[in-house]
């Protein structure tokens, strides 16, 4: 019998005020919730507070869960592992070291003695956009020497036909800055790993999904729904990871994740997937034709006589084959954008 853990609560308190006012309204709580529901949520919310981000507190580090990147090459390591930085702004480099500062103080990096031997360095890259800016690793080159992982992760469709009984949703996404930074090979390997070895009762169970970085909690009721979220909630702060609020969409009867609107009844396309590719214009080479034909394919399933459809235009994707959009491939093109942007519903099994 899985562990019971307590969904009610009756305290009312600052701190519980304060997680409602702070925290709490970075959340997606479905409005049409009655006021009984919505203070039962709550209660299970801030019984497990320290499960989600905070000011002093904004990154996870989960317990009992270590990552070897193993290579694929003998000592000494190739120059192409040892990369010096690069040549960046002066503007860039201040937002370099702020991030680095942030992160050694939150204990993600730490400086590296003057007499330590370092076989493996990347450099670290700001990209900027107006008067943000965020920092990312260049991994190519240890990427392309790391042993992958062949750890599954879960196809895509079967992850939303799971869906097929849910009436109630609710959908939280990970938020934690990685110790195994985003941008390594096996990152997506890792996680998945460590998310199915946390929540093993629940995926037996049948009512959990977790895709890489997502977790979908599903039920046909909503006592069900809130002792399920308890459930994941406890482990969650068990292991210390972090959950974003504001990511978070609690209670619904239809979901949006991974470019689909998934209720209990059927799937479809979300149209905000889709907008962004439906202006841009005619493709003008290789590169951006596979870009629409890869985005089209993902929704394959929605798209009757995509294969067709799409055959003139992988053509001229072929190494040895020159891009020339012709009237019937630009016809074909244009039929396919039409496509996504009809109601293509699929009905859920029982």
């Amino acid at each position: 019998m899985p562990k019971q853990i307590s969904v009610v609560s009756s305290v009312k308190d600052t701190y519980k005020d304060e997680f409602v006012s702070n925290q709490l309204v970075e959340a997606q709580i479905n409005p049409s919730l009655s006021p009984k529901m919505r203070n039962e949520l709550i209660n299970v919310l801030y019984t497990y507070n320290n499960a989600f981000c905070s000011d002093n507190e904004p990154i996870g580090a989960i317990k009992g869960h270590e990552v070897d990147i193993t290579l694929n090459i003998d000592r000494p390591y190739p120059p192409v592992l040892r990369r010096p930085a690069y040549p960046a702004s002066h503007r860039a480099r201040e937002a370099l070291e702020k991030h680095i500062q942030e992160l050694i103080q939150l204990g993600v990096l730490r400086k590296v003695g003057h007499n330590e031997e370092v076989e493996v360095t990347t450099p670290g890259i700001i990209a900027l956009n107006n008067d943000k800016s965020r920092m990312v690793g260049d991994f190519r080159a240890l990427n392309t020497y790391t042993v992958p992982d062949r750890y599954p992760v879960p196809r895509i469709q079967e992850t939303l036909t799971q869906l097929s009984k849910a009436k109630i949703i609710t959908h939280c996404a990970i938020y934690e800055y990685p110790r195994m930074p985003f941008g390594i090979k096996n990152a997506p390997s890792h996680y998945q790993r460590m998310r199915n070895t946390i929540f093993p009762t629940e995926f037996s169970e049948g009512w959990l999904i977790i895709y890489i970085d997502d977790i979908i909690i599903y039920s046909d009721s909503w006592s069900l729904n809130l002792e399920r979220l308890a459930r994941v909630l406890h482990k969650v702060a068990e292991v210390n990871m972090k959950i974003s609020l504001k990511k978070c969409n609690i209670g619904f009867e239809e979901l949006k994740p991974l470019g689909h609107v998934v209720s209990g009844l059927s799937l479809g396309i979300d149209e905000n997937k889709v907008a962004a590719v439906l202006l841009r214009p005619i493709p003008q080479n290789k590169k951006e034709m596979m870009s629409f034909l890869g985005f089209s394919s993902y929704y394959r399933q929605h798209l009757k006589d995509l294969e067709i459809l799409a055959k003139s235009l992988y053509r001229i994707c072929d190494q040895q084959t020159v891009f020339e959009m012709t009237q019937e491939r630009i016809k074909a093109y244009e039929k396919i954008k039409k496509a996504l942007t009809e109601e293509h519903l699929l009905l859920m099994t029982d």
